[in-house]
């Protein structure tokens, strides 16, 4: 454990100096671009100071399991099955439709890698733009509210089309094994219902513990996270389905009154700890001698996701009646810019191909590198391109913003 615990060390050393480097930029530049920058630094393809292994791969799935489940802890189902939401759904199938085209041309007909290429490029980092949008005072506003639609089916979509098209198995036997995962997905959120019903003992329990050292909301909270990222990757999912799918579950049966307490105590937990591991070790496994060496085709990549998913988005608000509250052009162009950041979808797509052989690894750090300046260059866009707001971060000072 000597190995996993250095590397541990600077880890969480990385994930400390992050915030402290954004807060020096007057937060222009997201904490989550540093914690990439010192993955790449401390990684094997910097200064070697830090290396994975089976602990800290079990830290990195934790945090990516927290990430999305924070993400849907802030989706609204009805949201979804709203005008706006199926507009954003068949945006999303545009999108997919014209990278795959795309990535067809580009790579002379290649159908396997242009799959990898359609389902990565259309992806939207809702969990990463989570604490962007409250940063920049977006939360509750038409783009922030067009963000959480556009960013959930942004990443829902994507993990879904990547268990079925990535899958090793058949088609009709990937749908089969979703099917199954989504049942056993309503009986663990049936659950704390039915015992609450059956055995009331064990809910008073619950909420005893639940301010003590014993944390029993959050212990619950862990479980129902842990079952369902198991559940995923013993039918070969990935975890990503099982912890968003957890996020939605806890927006359903958790009480208005008691969601933002639990969601702050998740955000402590996630945050504090296994968030930053996740990010900080995607920037570790980034190729840094591949991009020397192609750095041109990681350049290319922002403008083919502002193309393929940023540019269908932003036609569609304009052209169409959407169903959103988004005034004029610019928050309009604003909201698409924050629909075509990605990074956490790109790294498990890139990591399920790559395991299958689908694609390589020099062209899988490539995509994860061009993912990461999407987080770098669209949300500190957006918020110059959107219009002014007297008060909002556009009217702070560098310093106040935050």
């Amino acid at each position: 454990m000597t190995d996993a615990l250095v590397s541990f060390a600077w880890i969480a050393a990385a994930g400390l100096l992050a915030p402290v480097l954004a807060f020096l930029t007057g937060k222009r530049v997201p904490a989550v671009v540093f914690l990439l920058i010192l993955g790449l630094v401390i990684g094997p393809f910097g200064a070697g100071l830090a290396g994975d292994g089976e602990a800290v791969d079990l830290l990195r799935e934790l945090g990516l399991g927290l990430l999305f489940l924070l993400a849907g802890m802030e989706i609204n189902p009805s949201m979804l099955k709203s005008r706006e939401g199926g507009h954003a759904l068949v945006t999303w199938v545009l999108c997919l439709v014209l990278s795959f085209g795309g990535a067809m041309v580009l790579t002379s007909g290649d159908a396997g890698v242009s799959v990898v290429l359609g389902i990565a490029l259309t992806s939207t980092a809702l969990g990463t733009l989570m604490p962007i949008l409250k940063q920049n005072d977006l939360s509750g506003t038409p783009v922030g509210n067009s963000v959480m639609i556009h960013g959930a089916i942004g990443e829902l979509a994507p993990v879904i089309a990547m268990a079925v098209l990535l899958s090793a198995r058949t088609t009709w036997a990937s749908a089969a094994v979703l099917a199954v995962f989504f049942v056993i997905a309503l009986i663990v959120a049936l659950v704390p219902r039915t015992v609450r019903t059956l055995t009331p003992w064990i809910g008073w329990a619950i909420r005893d513990g639940a301010g003590s050292t014993n944390q029993t909301v959050i212990r619950s909270v862990v479980l129902m996270l842990a079952v369902l990222m198991a559940v995923a990757a013993v039918f070969d999912l990935d975890v990503v389905l099982g912890a968003f799918a957890t996020g939605i579950i806890l927006h359903q049966i958790v009480p208005d009154d008691y969601r933002p307490g639990l969601e702050k105590q998740m955000e402590t937990v996630g945050y504090g700890v296994f968030i930053p591991v996740f990010f900080v070790t995607s920037g570790m496994a980034i190729d840094t001698g591949v991009i020397a060496e192609r750095p041109w085709f990681v350049l290319g990549i922002v403008p083919v996701i502002l193309l393929t998913r940023g540019m269908p988005v932003f036609l569609r608000e304009m052209w169409t009646r959407t169903g959103s509250e988004l005034q004029g052009w610019r928050e309009k162009l604003e909201m698409s810019l924050y629909a075509a950041t990605g990074l956490p979808i790109i790294v498990a797509v890139t990591g399920v191909a790559t395991s299958s052989g689908i694609i390589g690894q020099q062209e899988a750090s490539l995509l994860v590198a061009g993912g990461a300046l999407t987080v770098l260059i669209f949300p500190l866009a957006a918020p110059l391109i959107g219009p002014s707001r007297p008060d909002g971060p556009a009217a702070d000072s560098p310093s106040d913003r935050g």
